[in-house]
């Protein structure tokens, strides 16, 4: 350990004995557990969002406008040029207002652009790297501590906001000396092995030193189906744990059967285990027909440069690019649908 990190450890539990929070402590003991179950970290890939950086806000820190969880980065530039194109048409009453973000929406048409400025804001898409913790059974579940919904709901999807939006990306900011050393830790992380081709592995090297820095972004959770070979992905990210469950347990419900058309034993073989699961109120894991599915705790990071966090790489892939996505917008705010 090096004196800097030993300095930076040693302040995070310094703040964390001088608040004297009975909930951090125990946030921490769960984190203490979680190392020492879960002690290897299973990199899923990146991730793309985008972030804003406004000096109206009286702060020179960029934060987060999108979430990160993008799978390409023109997914990330369409989002972008949507939350443009909007705020030009409701966002704004004024012709030379409309102009600038209009002009920042046609550059976003025409070219794969990582960043653009529009009335002194800038906007950039950034890139980010989503892992797991893994252990001997697997990926990690949710912690005990790990937020759930007051009131949760299996049937009501209530509109729950992503903790990205307006997270400050702060590489000095850790909720305790285990999120500390494991921010630290992975600034040296760089990928590595046979199944990442060489543009990859050189770029990822490259950015830990233009980017050295680490943002860890707000926990997700996911559900993943374990296979001959290893756990892997089945939908989105959400932002507690009864999130997770609630798609699992619609998945195997109704929406399976509807997808991949299931005939009618089947169709009801699943919907007793969506039944099952449901009932065990906040279990993680559920099987059938062989399958097994678990609710696990998901992690992301983004790095940061002196001149902030990191856009796309250039091995970063798209499957396609840029594109008019919205009507013309007029100055004087009327929309034109015939072009």
């Amino acid at each position: 350990m090096t004196d800097d990190w030993k300095r930076r450890l040693d302040a995070l539990h310094a703040d964390l004995v001088r608040r004297d929070d009975p909930v951090a402590w125990v946030m921490e003991a769960d984190a203490v557990e979680a190392s020492r179950r879960y002690p290897h970290i299973a990199l899923r890939g990146p991730v793309f969002g985008v972030a804003v950086r406004d000096p109206a806000h009286g702060e020179p820190r960029w934060r987060l406008l999108k979430p990160v969880v993008d799978g390409m980065p023109q997914q990330a530039r369409d989002g972008l040029n949507s939350h443009l194109w909007f705020t030009a048409k409701d966002g704004t009453d004024d012709p030379a207002v409309r102009r600038a973000l209009l002009a920042a929406v046609s550059v976003l048409e025409r070219d794969p652009a990582d960043e653009v400025e529009a009335l002194g804001v800038r906007y950039r898409v950034v890139r980010g790297d989503e892992f797991a913790r893994t252990g001997d059974d697997g990926l990690e579940p949710p912690r005990p501590t790990d937020p759930e919904p007051v009131c949760p709901s299996w049937e009501e999807r209530a509109a729950v906001p992503s903790p990205d939006a307006g997270f400050a990306l702060d590489p000095g900011r850790d909720e305790g000396p285990m999120a500390g050393a494991l921010r630290l830790g992975l600034r040296d992380f760089v990928y590595s092995g046979a199944r990442f081709p060489e543009d990859v592995l050189a770029d990822s090297v490259r950015a830990a030193t233009t980017h050295p820095d680490v943002v860890r972004l707000p926990v997700g959770f996911a559900v993943a189906e374990r296979g001959a070979t290893g756990w892997s992905p089945c939908g989105s990210l959400h932002p507690t744990p009864h999130d997770a469950r609630r798609s699992l347990y619609d998945g195997m419900s109704r929406v399976w059967a509807m997808l991949y058309r299931f005939d009618e034993r089947k169709k009801a073989r699943y919907a007793r285990a969506a039944e099952a699961f449901r009932a065990a109120g906040r279990a993680d894991e559920a099987s059938v027909d062989d399958r097994v599915f678990r609710v696990c705790r998901v992690e992301r990071m983004v790095r940061m440069g002196p001149d902030g966090p990191e856009p796309p790489r250039p091995s970063d892939a798209d499957e396609y690019g840029p594109m008019k996505i919205h009507p013309t917008l007029r100055e004087d705010g009327t929309v034109r649908y015939d072009d």
